[in-house]
Order: C-alpha cells, then sequence, then structure tokens
C-alpha cells in the first residue's frame, strides 16, 4: 500500500504541540457515560438519568458511538489525528448506518439534506447531479455550477493524503429515496416535491433558491441514488464556528474582477490586515489554495474556525462540492495568494515535492484511498491525470519565488 508507506514517512510524522485542556473542543466529564434516553427523544443524556441502552465498556468513553468520538478528538491543531483508528469505523457508520429521519437543510443554491441515524449521529448528504465523465462546460461561470457529491468524497481524501486533516469525513452511500427519504421526512416542504417520472423513475427537487425546480429534479433508478455523506461538525450552539470571508474572493459578478486581479501589490495590503498580519493564518489560507488549485475548485469565498481557539488554530475546508468539474483546463488564478504572496509553509512544501516521486505519486495515494469507497471508481481517471500535471505546476511557482 503507497498510502500506508506514505503515512510512515517523517515527513507524515511530525508530531504537533502539547494538547493542553484549553486546546480541546470539548472538555469531557471522563465519568459521564453515554446513553439514550429509552422513550426515543432525541437527545443524550448521562446514565445517572436513564436507562443505558448502548453496551458499556471499561470506560465511560467506550460508551461514545463513533461520530461523539470524532467530535470530542477535536482540538486546536487538527480536526483528527493521522493514525485515527475511529476513521474506518466513522466511515462506515456513514455508508452503512440505518437512517431514521432526512429533512433538507436549508439555505444554500442546491438541495442538501441532514439525514440521522439511530445513535443520534448526523450527515449531511449530497446527491448526485453528475456523472463522473461530464466536465463543467467552459462556458460556464464559476458560480453556475453544479456541486458535486463524488468531488466531496475526493477532497476528503485528498486534504488527508495533503496531511491538513480540515475536512470532515466523507463517505459515499447508495441511498433508497423511497424508504430513506420519502417515507420517513418530517420535512412537508421537502414532502410536496416528490413525484414519479414519466419512465417511472422516483424524483423529488426541494425548495431552495437556484437548483430546486422540477427541471433540476434528482431522480433515482428507479429509487436508487449516489451521494456523499459527510458527518456533521458539532452543532454550533455547543462549538460556536466564525465565518471568514476570503481576502482572494472572487467576484460573483459577470464581468466585474475583483480587486486582488487587478493589483499585483494585493498581497501586501493583505500582510497588513487582521487576522493576516501575525500567525500563521495567511500560509493556512495558502495551503487551502493549494487544495482548490488542485481539485480546480473556485468557489472558496468563505472559510470557518472554531471560535473556542481564536486567531490561532487551522481553517476547516467545508463545501468542495465544486472541485473536480473540470481535468482538461488548469485554473491558474485560483493560485493567486501563493503567486502574489510568494510565501508557503516549509512542511507543505516539502509534502508537496514527495508528492511528486515516483513511489509517492499523489494520482496513486488518491486512487487507492477511493478505492475503497462504497461509490468506486469516485473520480474519472483524467482527473487523477491532471492532479499530477497541477502539483507540477504548485511546485513550479514555488521555484520561480525561490529564485525571486
Amino acid at each position: 500500500s503507497k498510502l500506508a508507506a506514505l503515512f510512515e514517512h517523517p515527513l507524515y510524522n511530525i508530531p504537533i504541540p502539547e494538547v493542553t485542556k484549553k486546546d480541546k473542543l470539548f472538555v469531557v466529564n471522563p465519568m459521564e457515560r453515554f446513553s439514550l434516553r429509552s422513550s426515543g427523544s432525541d437527545e443524550w443524556v448521562s446514565s445517572s438519568k436513564a436507562e443505558t441502552l448502548l453496551p458499556t465498556g471499561k470506560t465511560a468513553y467506550d460508551t461514545y458511538p463513533a461520530w461523539l468520538k470524532f467530535h470530542v478528538g477535536i482540538n486546536r491543531y487538527e480536526l483528527y489525528p493521522r493514525r485515527d483508528p475511529l476513521m474506518p469505523t466513522l466511515l462506515r457508520d456513514l455508508a452503512t448506518q440505518r437512517i431514521v429521519s432526512s429533512v433538507q437543510k436549508s439555505g444554500g443554491t442546491q438541495l442538501k439534506l441532514i439525514m440521522t441515524f439511530p445513535n443520534y449521529g448526523q450527515a449531511l448528504f449530497k446527491p448526485m447531479k453528475q456523472t463522473r465523465d461530464q466536465e463543467t462546460p467552459i462556458d460556464f461561470f464559476y458560480f453556475s455550477d453544479f456541486e458535486r457529491h463524488n468531488a466531496e468524497i475526493a477532497a476528503f481524501h485528498l486534504d488527508r493524503i495533503l496531511d491538513f486533516r480540515r475536512i470532515p469525513p466523507v463517505s459515499g452511500r447508495l441511498v433508497n429515496i423511497t424508504k430513506e427519504i420519502r417515507d420517513i421526512t418530517t420535512d412537508k416542504k421537502l414532502a410536496k416535491t416528490f413525484f414519479i417520472s414519466p419512465v417511472g423513475n422516483v424524483c423529488f427537487y426541494g425548495e431552495c433558491s437556484y437548483y430546486c425546480s422540477t427541471e433540476h429534479a434528482l431522480c433515482g433508478k428507479p429509487d436508487r441514488l449516489e451521494g456523499s455523506m459527510a458527518a456533521l461538525l458539532p452543532d454550533k450552539t455547543l462549538a460556536k464556528r466564525r465565518s471568514w470571508r476570503s481576502p482572494w474572493r472572487r467576484s460573483y459578478h459577470k464581468s466585474k474582477k475583483a480587486e486582488w486581479e487587478l493589483n499585483p501589490n494585493y498581497c501586501a495590503q493583505v500582510r497588513e490586515t487582521p487576522p493576516y498580519d501575525r500567525g500563521h493564518r495567511l500560509l493556512d489560507l495558502i495551503d487551502m489554495t493549494v487544495l482548490d488549485f488542485l481539485m480546480g475548485n473556485m468557489d472558496r469565498h468563505h472559510y470557518e474556525t472554531f471560535e473556542k481557539f481564536g486567531n490561532d488554530t487551522f481553517l476547516l475546508h467545508l463545501d468542495n462540492g465544486r472541485g473536480f468539474g473540470t481535468h482538461s483546463r488548469d485554473e491558474l488564478s485560483i493560485l493567486a495568494p501563493l503567486r502574489q504572496c510568494c510565501s508557503i509553509k516549509k512542511s507543505t512544501y516539502l509534502r508537496l515535492q514527495l508528492l511528486a516521486t515516483q513511489p509517492y505519486r499523489l494520482s496513486d495515494l488518491l486512487r487507492e484511498a477511493l478505492a475503497a469507497d462504497p461509490l468506486a471508481p469516485v473520480l474519472a481517471e483524467p482527473h487523477l491525470r491532471a492532479l499530477d500535471r497541477r502539483l507540477g505546476k504548485v511546485l513550479a511557482v514555488v521555484g520561480r519565488c525561490l529564485a525571486r
């Protein structure tokens, strides 16, 4: 396994700083056991107040389901550890746990559902809108593009291979629209949008601002539908997140350009603006830029951080559905932060150089990682080959910066 060899490499074993109590997202009472109220209400309470329905382990932590262990493990430095023994279980849960509730997620331009499992874990379901071999039409603006379920799956694995670990776990899943959405939804608005197509397929379209209409309906075959299931982050009432507008955000206008596209010295301005004037925030943003360029994602208008950790923490790389839309061309404008600032973390640069060598070729690693997904093959071959070409272009930009 090339992937196993990669994670054994010294560059993937650089220790993170010691995690103290204040560096943890949640401080958990070690005596608190996880249990579910037998009345079936959707809250978990301490076992002193309820009959324990889950098998109890040696310690309270053993009684937690995988999604809760994932939440408890989040700290200032990483969303999940490199050698996370929990990951296979969490991905399997996302792909196989019984769905007991599905409702539409509010907001956004495209249909997404929140799925709930019997152990109260929740996942964000993005349905399949495009086949693997379709490319985004060349005349489309980036903001008219569909969100792709397979891009969400591939982005999680790519982010992990780059050792960022800033995307919550995602698995592919084949969902039965009738049994796992229509028959169990309590969402009245969603329920009204189901219909049977002229050829007998079960379809629905939900309610949202752009792509929710019969013309953009999601149809099963006849009721089987592919999608991505992403583990939800802790509820914002428990762990507040702050949303930051990216300094290199695009104009989202058909003819206007953003300031960074017009001003070659734009980075000097950014470097004087908090939070980019100190710490590693700008370097973290450049990490995100590299990830976006490799997958061709032009839609990074915002990013988020956990409020508890202030400015000294990692960026969450959420919403990656507009990646992997084109493999035949590379959008160099995505690399603007790297090109204009000529800055990159040494550790990131060394890992990128490693991923350009034969034993650790990036395309081979991602192909191996995606082969284990229930919806494999997740990406068409040309997308995997494009990764190696784009990696070469990132290294060339860094090379020019070093020469300068």
